[in-house]
């Protein structure tokens, strides 16, 4: 039985990852300050918006919360005399709206509590670190063999995943990590289907998995412990920062960062394959690869928050894959992923958008080559590779492992069919959102393309031809009708007996 608490009945269960757009609709003048009314809206939906008012007083503390980042935000400055000028107002409510687009469209600070309480207090005015600690101490309560040492705050970008470094009291030297997840949108796995996953994962043993030593699940939540590395992830150790950080601090704009050698893109690159296809043959969907997921011990890489599938939470790059239809698998959400990931290990950074059909220069033309395969405009209209023709590749083809044994996870089979069940679910939620962001993007387009210039400029030539050949039109019926108004008169000439009546002619309608 487990220990958390469970859920508020109707709980929403909240897709943090769907972007929020944010447009400064008016601003209205107050006795002594201005008010900026803003039209937030999440997803592509007219009816999924709604409006926040806002001082500047409010942008300032957002702003000065988002410091840390290490980036230069175009906040507009203070004034203090003549700020209630209307043209300055005008001023100022386009230079705040500059700034909320670079907050909005940048991927780690749009996704920031910060940032999400701004635009959504409505979603996001829980304290969810109180909720972690609360759900902590229980388990604590029933479990007095381990102690928190400290909270390990904003360690990570997901909002509703706190982290906690713990001991065991019998073993005091050993770090520990704790951490505490809600469960989110796509946990199709019923609750003994989610238990009996969860202790398949703390029962594996495998080089290229991190190992889950305590797991424990609710209907809301889930609080797992594995064992905690002070040299951090993949990322941390592209990046050199220091893994207990804030990740806004660690990642946003890291000074020193840098992409791998060769032979360490090659064995990572090939380990996490091997990662991967273990996952891919047992039927245990992924869909969770990037840098910080990755942790190296000993040379080794094992890829980390396997259970995150199963938990539901969504995808850090599901913004990115929801435009690309075809990558509507979970197998090829790894692959798309991977594609990211040996991006950041080459160059040192993630890619600032894909498709990517031309790529910084490097002396490893084998790397591209992958790249090419995975992140081009080509590959991401076509599908994407499989992790076996991956491995086939001249990049990974002859890297050496350690481990050559075959590696196989024995699920049951009543799990097995339970989590392909769950995984058609998430595809089909997935693909239904691709849907509705194609059928936006026509329309969109249509509409560009309706209200462009060039388009004005065709329809005005087209309607000047139209308007010429209606006063043609009209000229030739008013001749038809003189013609035909003079048959009596003297000029007229005379009609055959023989000849049949011409017919009257029917009037055109003025334009």
């Amino acid at each position: 039985m487990s220990f958390l608490e469970k859920p508020s009945p109707g709980r929403l269960l909240l897709d943090d990852t769907v972007p929020l757009t944010a447009v400064i609709e008016a601003s209205q003048l107050l006795q002594s300050h201005t008010e900026y009314i803003i039209r937030v809206q999440r997803g592509v939906s007219t009816e999924n918006s709604w409006q926040v008012i806002r001082r500047y007083s409010d942008f300032d503390v957002l702003n000065t919360s988002l410091m840390v980042c290490g980036i230069s935000l175009p906040l507009p400055p203070k004034k203090l005399i003549g700020n209630m000028d209307r043209e300055f107002i005008a001023e100022r409510q386009r230079g705040l709206q500059t700034y909320l687009d670079s907050i909005t469209q940048h991927p780690l600070l749009s996704s920031s509590l910060t940032v999400k309480k701004f635009l959504d207090p409505n979603n996001y005015s829980a304290n969810y670190t109180e909720i972690a600690l609360q759900q902590v101490s229980m388990f604590f309560r029933s479990d007095p063999k381990w102690e928190v040492l400290e909270p390990l705050k904003d360690m990570g970008w997901r909002i509703r995943k706190k982290y906690f470094l713990i001991k065991n009291k019998e073993q005091s030297k050993e770090r520990y990590l704790l951490s505490w997840v809600d469960l989110g949108p796509d946990k199709f796995l019923s609750d003994k289907d989610l238990q009996s996953a969860m202790k398949l994962l703390t029962s594996l043993s495998t080089p290229y998995l991190c190992p889950l030593l305590f797991s424990s699940t609710s209907e809301s939540s889930a609080l797992l412990i594995r064992p905690f590395s002070e040299r951090g992830s993949l990322r941390d150790h592209i990046c050199k920062v220091k893994p207990r950080e804030s990740y806004l601090k660690k990642y946003c704009n890291p000074k020193k960062s840098q992409g791998l050698e060769l032979q360490h893109i090659k064995l990572y690159g090939r380990q996490i394959l091997e990662g991967l296809k273990l996952l891919h043959d047992s039927g245990v969907f992924f869909g969770h690869l990037h840098a910080s997921n990755v942790m190296v011990d000993d040379g080794v890489c094992r890829l980390m928050d396997i259970e995150n599938g199963m938990l539901g939470v969504p995808s850090a790059l599901r913004p990115a894959f929801t435009q690309l239809r075809k990558i509507n698998s979970t197998e090829s959400i790894d692959i798309f992923c991977f594609g990211h990931l040996l991006y950041e290990m080459t160059y040192g950074r993630p890619p600032d958008s894909v498709p990517i059909d031309q790529y910084p220069t490097v002396p490893y033309t084998a790397v591209v080559s992958v790249l090419q395969s995975i992140l081009s405009t080509e590959a991401c209209k076509s599908g994407m590779p499989t992790v076996s023709a991956l491995m086939q590749t001249p990049l990974f083809s002859d890297v050496h492992l350690q481990h050559s044994e075959k590696l196989q996870i024995k699920v049951p089979s009543r799990l097995k069919e339970a989590l392909k069940t769950a995984k058609e679910s998430l595809e089909r939620r997935l693909q239904e959102e691709q849907r509705v962001l194609h059928q936006h993007k026509r329309l969109t387009r249509a509409q560009s393309h309706h209200g462009s210039e060039e388009e004005k400029k065709r329809r005005k030539i087209l309607a000047r031809k139209k308007s010429r050949q209606s006063a043609y039109e009209n000229e030739e019926d008013v001749s038809v009708r003189n013609n035909n108004n003079s048959g009596s008169g003297a000029s007229s000439p005379p009609t055959c007996p023989s000849s049949p009546t011409p017919p009257s002619t029917t009037e055109h309608a003025p334009f």
